[in-house]
């Protein structure tokens, strides 16, 4: 059955070329992932706020190498696409940003992050998620970004809004953490906005 409408991005958009970099301008990189990246995101996961908002927990080292190996194939396979968030000088890891859930045919990602304990209160998060949204929104072409958030997050509610993801609704239920099922804020921002 033909589909009335083109896809708004094709594949291979993102798997023709390498993962890019991404500066912010204002002190931060986005770069893809590294193996040498694994001890510092096992120590991340070990922060109780990660615990607390974060379904996946990190045991081991070996564990979290595995996982990076699983964001590096996704680049290739359009089904993800995950940076480490960076100090531009230092490359100190201070978090992550991601795009999952690609549709590439429907121009349509979830965005996702957290940032490291010391990271908080500078606005990583914020500086990191705006630079991803530019590229993806106004670069590469997509049609529409999502984020959502536990509602009882709020630090990730005032990310959201802060970047320019209008609130559009509350997902009951939506989501198993360990302490039960989370309601979730969904935000969005498509082009144009």
């Amino acid at each position: 059955m033909p589909f009335l409408t083109r896809p708004v991005l094709p594949a291979g958009t993102l798997a023709q070329a390498p993962q890019p970099v991404l500066p912010t301008g204002d002190g931060l990189v986005l770069r893809p992932w590294r193996a040498d990246d694994a001890p510092a995101v096992h120590a991340a996961f070990q922060d109780p706020l990660i615990h607390q908002w974060y379904i996946r927990a990190a045991d081991s080292e070996k564990e979290v190498s595995g996982w990076i190996e699983e964001w590096r194939a996704a680049w290739a396979g359009e089904r993800g696409a995950q940076w480490a968030v960076a100090d531009a000088d230092t490359d100190v890891l201070l978090g992550r940003v991601a795009l999952r859930e690609i549709v590439l045919g429907d121009g349509v990602a979830e965005v996702a992050y957290w940032t490291t304990a010391a990271a908080r209160g500078r606005g990583v998060a914020a500086r990191a998620t705006t630079a991803l949204a530019h590229w993806a929104l106004d670069e590469i072409g997509f049609h529409r970004l999502e984020l959502m958030h536990a509602l009882a997050n709020e630090a990730s509610c005032r990310v959201a809004t802060k970047t320019g993801f209008t609130l559009e609704g509350t997902k009951r239920s939506a989501l198993l953490h360990r302490d039960g099922w989370h309601d979730m804020h969904l935000h969005a921002r498509v082009q144009g906005d």
